[in-house]
């Protein structure tokens, strides 16, 4: 019997503790926030619970089939471990999970089962996918106590409802994760990053969209412009075999070398370079900033940065832009800045915010009433009374379900 008093943090150390800890909250009528690592727990509005469901020991790979490229660990693993025992078979999560830690200012390390809650990708994205794309299977239980599972070890084995893709970028409010399988690739042996200085925003992301549509498999482009004080700088990536990249690099620089400055880092001043704008470590040090996620058109992105005036990371060719702002701005924009966005198809997130600010103008993008309905159809099935990450993605339009 678990007694929660809040502020109570409970940690179960195995799936049957967790299913006794949700069957007697659905008794007592007791809310859970859900942690693993805690990196992500100021990404979108604040959690309406006094206690704390603390995923963290939940952790270990189950298996690891490097021959099958499949791998099967626990929600509370830290992703800095499933890396490590990739990379000592020389593979990876091709969709290069962030590590956002020290952008939310936190302490913690960040877990797989976060990093599939929240759906968040690096900026491999644009050739290898989204974390939903490399999620075979999951297992969990919902708000009601029930253990469930969905999908398996290889894509063939999956029938029925497609509950990996479900539960991925749900932010918890319909189960607690307890494992997920994920398909691995080789990792790249070479990389190089060709960059360019100087253009303007709107000629950058036109650029990378043309450089896109060549057959040389650019794994991740970016521009850095918005409202720099410095020179504005465009990447591109190549991986793969040394004399494959070398040949790519040559056929890039020799389309580009008349229309900027160039050069070309390789290696580990490469690899690093990414892991810069992967985990957004240029926005970290200034922790009373807010930052916009924009999903967009890429030619509308320019438009969108110039609205709010702030520097700016365009990633995924332009298709996501994160944007720094103040607090004022932020709040006082909002409105506008969703409006124009959903214009032409797209969304504004608002990444990292101080809790009054998530609060006042909501971090996420209000959706359709038909959308909202749905929603809130599927969270009652998962979990009627509402006790998992209550209030994690923000009001729902009541209505008949």
């Amino acid at each position: 019997m678990y007694t929660l008093h809040p502020p109570c943090i409970v940690r179960p150390k195995n799936t049957d503790e967790l299913v006794q800890i949700i069957l007697e909250a659905n008794t007592s009528g007791q809310p859970f926030e859900i942690v693993g690592g805690g990196t992500k727990r100021s990404f979108g509005d604040p959690v309406k619970a006094d206690a704390v469901l603390d995923m963290s020991r939940l952790s270990g790979i189950e298996f690891y089939e490097p021959e099958e490229l499949v791998i099967k660990v626990r929600a509370g693993t830290p992703v800095s471990a499933v890396r490590e025992a990739l990379a000592a078979n020389a593979q990876h999560l091709s969709f290069e999970p962030p590590d956002y830690a020290a952008f939310f200012g936190d302490d913690g390390a960040d877990t797989i089962g976060g990093v599939i809650a929240c759906n968040i990708a690096g900026p491999r994205r644009i050739l290898a996918g989204a974390a939903r794309d490399a999620v075979l299977g999951v297992e969990g239980v919902n708000g009601r106590g029930e253990l469930f599972k969905g999908g398996g070890r290889t894509v063939k084995n999956v029938t029925g409802y497609d509950m990996p893709r479900l539960l991925t970028g749900s932010f918890g409010v319909l189960a607690a994760l307890t494992s997920v399988t994920l398909k691995v690739h080789p990792r790249p042996t070479w990389e190089a990053t060709v960059l360019l200085s100087g253009l303007d925003d709107a000629k950058a992301v036109g650029l990378i969209s043309d450089m896109l549509r060549l057959p040389v498999e650019i794994s991740a482009a970016v521009h850095l412009g918005g409202g720099r004080t410095e020179a504005s700088t465009t990447a591109l990536r190549l991986e793969g075999f040394s004399e494959s990249v070398a040949g790519r690099r040559a056929e890039i620089e020799q389309r580009l070398h008349k229309l900027a400055d160039i050069r070309t880092i390789v290696g580990d001043e490469s690899s690093q370079f990414w892991r810069g704008i992967r985990d957004l470590s240029c926005f970290a040090a200034d922790q009373n900033s807010c930052v916009w996620r924009l999903a967009l058109p890429c030619m509308q992105a320019a438009r969108m940065v110039q609205l709010l005036g702030g520097e700016a990371i365009y990633d995924w060719g332009g298709c996501q832009v994160f944007v720094r702002t103040t607090v004022a701005k932020a709040e006082e924009q909002a409105g506008a800045l969703r409006n124009e966005v959903a214009a032409v198809g797209g969304n504004a997130c608002l990444l990292r915010a101080p809790a009054n600010s998530r609060r006042k103008i909501g971090t996420f993008h209000s959706r359709s009433e038909a959308l909202q309905r749905l929603g809130e159809r599927v969270r009652r099935a998962f979990d009627p009374k509402e006790l998992l990450n209550p209030g994690k993605l923000g009001a729902v339009t009541g209505g008949a379900v």
